[in-house]
């Protein structure tokens, strides 16, 4: 009689565990499906890098799916461009935002610019959408004036879209400089030959009506005299008639 009633006993122990496991494994299950249907905000991530994304969801127990990569001139490469949801939006815990990173801007690779004039290499620049940058000048027997002599970056540079391109022009070779003689009361039949053979251009003559004054005397020209100039720099004289 007594081992029936330990026999019953133990039965009795092992059903009221089978309901304990069944209980608190139903409690388990039940938190967990409230935690899954729990909503937190969104924060905003655009900006941050792909770990400091992470990072910050995480605290809101999401998570981060990269979707994709492109070109900005405006975000940093391997910062975050777009996330979606938006910033501010109510989403359920354990699921991810979408992202897009920034691969930085667009690579060009700067082309071979030296001999070419300055006109063609900047219409070029723009072609690619790089632009010019520092303009040095020098004179030189060597290119003809407006030509590139050399550039920086160099050619074959793989550089950001929208970098500058620096160039070092001639100015041709170097000219001599004169100092213009003061030819005012002098008579124009003289000194206009000698002007003409020595190289200078005597661009414009004007005869005008100077009273007390004898025909053909230069009463007025321009560069005055003293002024420094150049052979090809033009000369224009008033003389009287």
């Amino acid at each position: 009689m007594g081992k029936k009633y330990s026999w019953w006993y133990l039965d009795l122990i092992n059903f009221l565990l089978i309901i304990l496991i069944f209980f608190f494994g139903g409690a388990v299950i039940s938190s967990q499906i409230i935690l899954n249907d729990e909503l937190v905000y969104v924060p905003k991530i655009t900006g941050q890098t792909v770990e400091e994304a992470r990072v910050e969801l995480q605290k809101r127990d999401l998570g981060l799916t990269i979707t994709g990569h492109q070109f900005s001139g405006q975000v940093g490469k391997g910062r975050i461009i777009s996330q979606d949801p938006a910033a501010g939006s109510r989403l359920k815990v354990n699921r991810s935002i979408s992202a897009i990173v920034s691969s930085g801007q667009e690579s060009v690779v700067i082309p071979e610019l030296k001999g070419r004039s300055l006109e063609q290499a900047v219409s070029s620049l723009r072609q690619l959408g790089l632009s010019r940058g520092f303009l040095t000048q020098i004179h030189t027997p060597q290119y003809p004036a407006g030509r590139i002599i050399a550039q920086y970056p160099s050619a074959s540079t793989e550089v950001e879209r929208n970098s500058a391109v620096g160039f070092l022009v001639s100015q041709g070779e170097k000219e001599t400089t004169y100092l213009m003689p003061d030819l005012i009361g002098r008579k124009a039949e003289l000194v206009v030959p000698r002007l003409q053979t020595s190289g200078f251009k005597v661009e414009d003559i004007r005869h005008v009506y100077y009273p007390g004054l004898e025909k053909g005397i230069v009463v007025r020209q321009n560069p005055p005299g003293g002024y420094p100039i150049q052979k090809r720099n033009p000369i224009n004289l008033e003389v009287s008639r």
